[in-house]
């Protein structure tokens, strides 16, 4: 997909978010982070890929002293900025993180009227400027599930047209958040619309089996399948994943079982990153596969989503 010196100009789209972790102790002092699928993917997708590919973060934050510190923190990473508006109306989304004595985390959330939920909505019209010019572009059902109803579909109809008429690869993963969608029926309507127009899948069974009810991982690629699905992984957690591409779908891999498992925050987030990493680069399938599965490995055994550079 890529040709020998090409740097792919790669578009990762969502909601970052503040990230308060108050431990499991009122006398334990509070950490403050940053997080979110979309912004997790592509920190990773960034330091596999290096200089082979130009990752923008694609989002609205606000002006306050939270979003100047997100985008501090993603232009560290090397992320590429430039695409992220900057609210006077709004402000960065938050999320706290409590830990009981069993490790077990509760999550409070303030993001009802973040700024990332104004993406691509300009005062009188809709507006997609930001998706401009990009190889690859990369969303979540997150990324949709925070905007307007008319504004998903818009969306949708948008990537659509980029990839019939500009070539551009749309790669998606169906994060299904029940507590972010108006009604089952809504997510399931706008989710199949998104795979309907996506060149690289990157499911979880579990997410599709809870939404659209299918009975086993076979239903799930049937269903796919029949939305025209023929690229991408189906992830299964800890047993590894099965192949969704239509000339490697009995494709045997032989995947590392994990030596440590500290937290699963950012499994499915890490994953995609190191499977498209793998794909974008012109590695085979087996290849892509296991490169998503071993930076999986890597994350789950360190605590918390996005892994220090120091340990990187």
């Amino acid at each position: 997909m890529q040709s020998q010196n090409q740097s792919l100009a790669i578009a990762c789209v969502g909601e970052a978010m503040a990230e308060l972790m108050l431990g499991s102790s009122d006398d334990e002092s509070p950490a403050l982070g940053f997080a979110g699928d979309t912004m997790n993917t592509a920190i990773y997708l960034k330091r596999l890929l290096q200089d082979s590919g130009d990752v923008s973060y694609v989002s609205v934050v606000g002006q306050d002293t939270l979003s100047d510190r997100l985008v501090r923190r993603l232009q560290s990473e090397s992320l590429n900025t430039d695409r992220i508006v900057r609210s006077t109306a709004r402000l960065l989304g938050l999320y706290a993180i409590t830990t009981d004595a069993q490790g077990e985390r509760t999550f409070s959330y303030w993001r009802s009227e973040s700024a990332a939920r104004t993406l691509f909505q300009g005062a009188d019209t809709l507006n997609f400027n930001a998706l401009a010019g990009f190889d690859v572009i990369y969303f979540s059902a997150i990324s949709l599930a925070i905007l307007p109803n008319p504004v998903r579909k818009a969306w949708i109809a948008e990537l659509d047209s980029l990839r019939q008429n500009h070539n551009v690869t749309i790669a998606f993963d169906s994060n299904y958040r029940p507590a972010l969608w108006e009604s089952v029926d809504v997510a399931q309507d706008i989710i199949s619309s998104a795979w309907r127009i996506t060149d690289l899948a990157l499911p979880s069974v579990d997410d599709e089996q809870a939404l659209f009810n299918d009975a086993d991982e076979a239903a799930v690629i049937t269903r796919l399948r029949g939305y025209g699905v023929s690229a991408g992984a189906l992830k299964r957690g800890a047993i590894g994943p099965l192949s969704l591409s239509l000339n490697e779908s009995n494709i045997l891999v032989d995947y590392t079982k994990a030596s440590s498992v500290v937290d699963t925050t950012a499994a499915g987030d890490s994953f995609n990153a190191g499977y498209l990493s793998a794909v974008l680069s012109g590695q085979d399938e087996a290849s892509a596969l296991k490169a998503g599965h071993d930076c999986a490995l890597r994350v789950i055994a360190h605590r918390g989503a996005i892994i220090p550079k120091s340990e990187w």
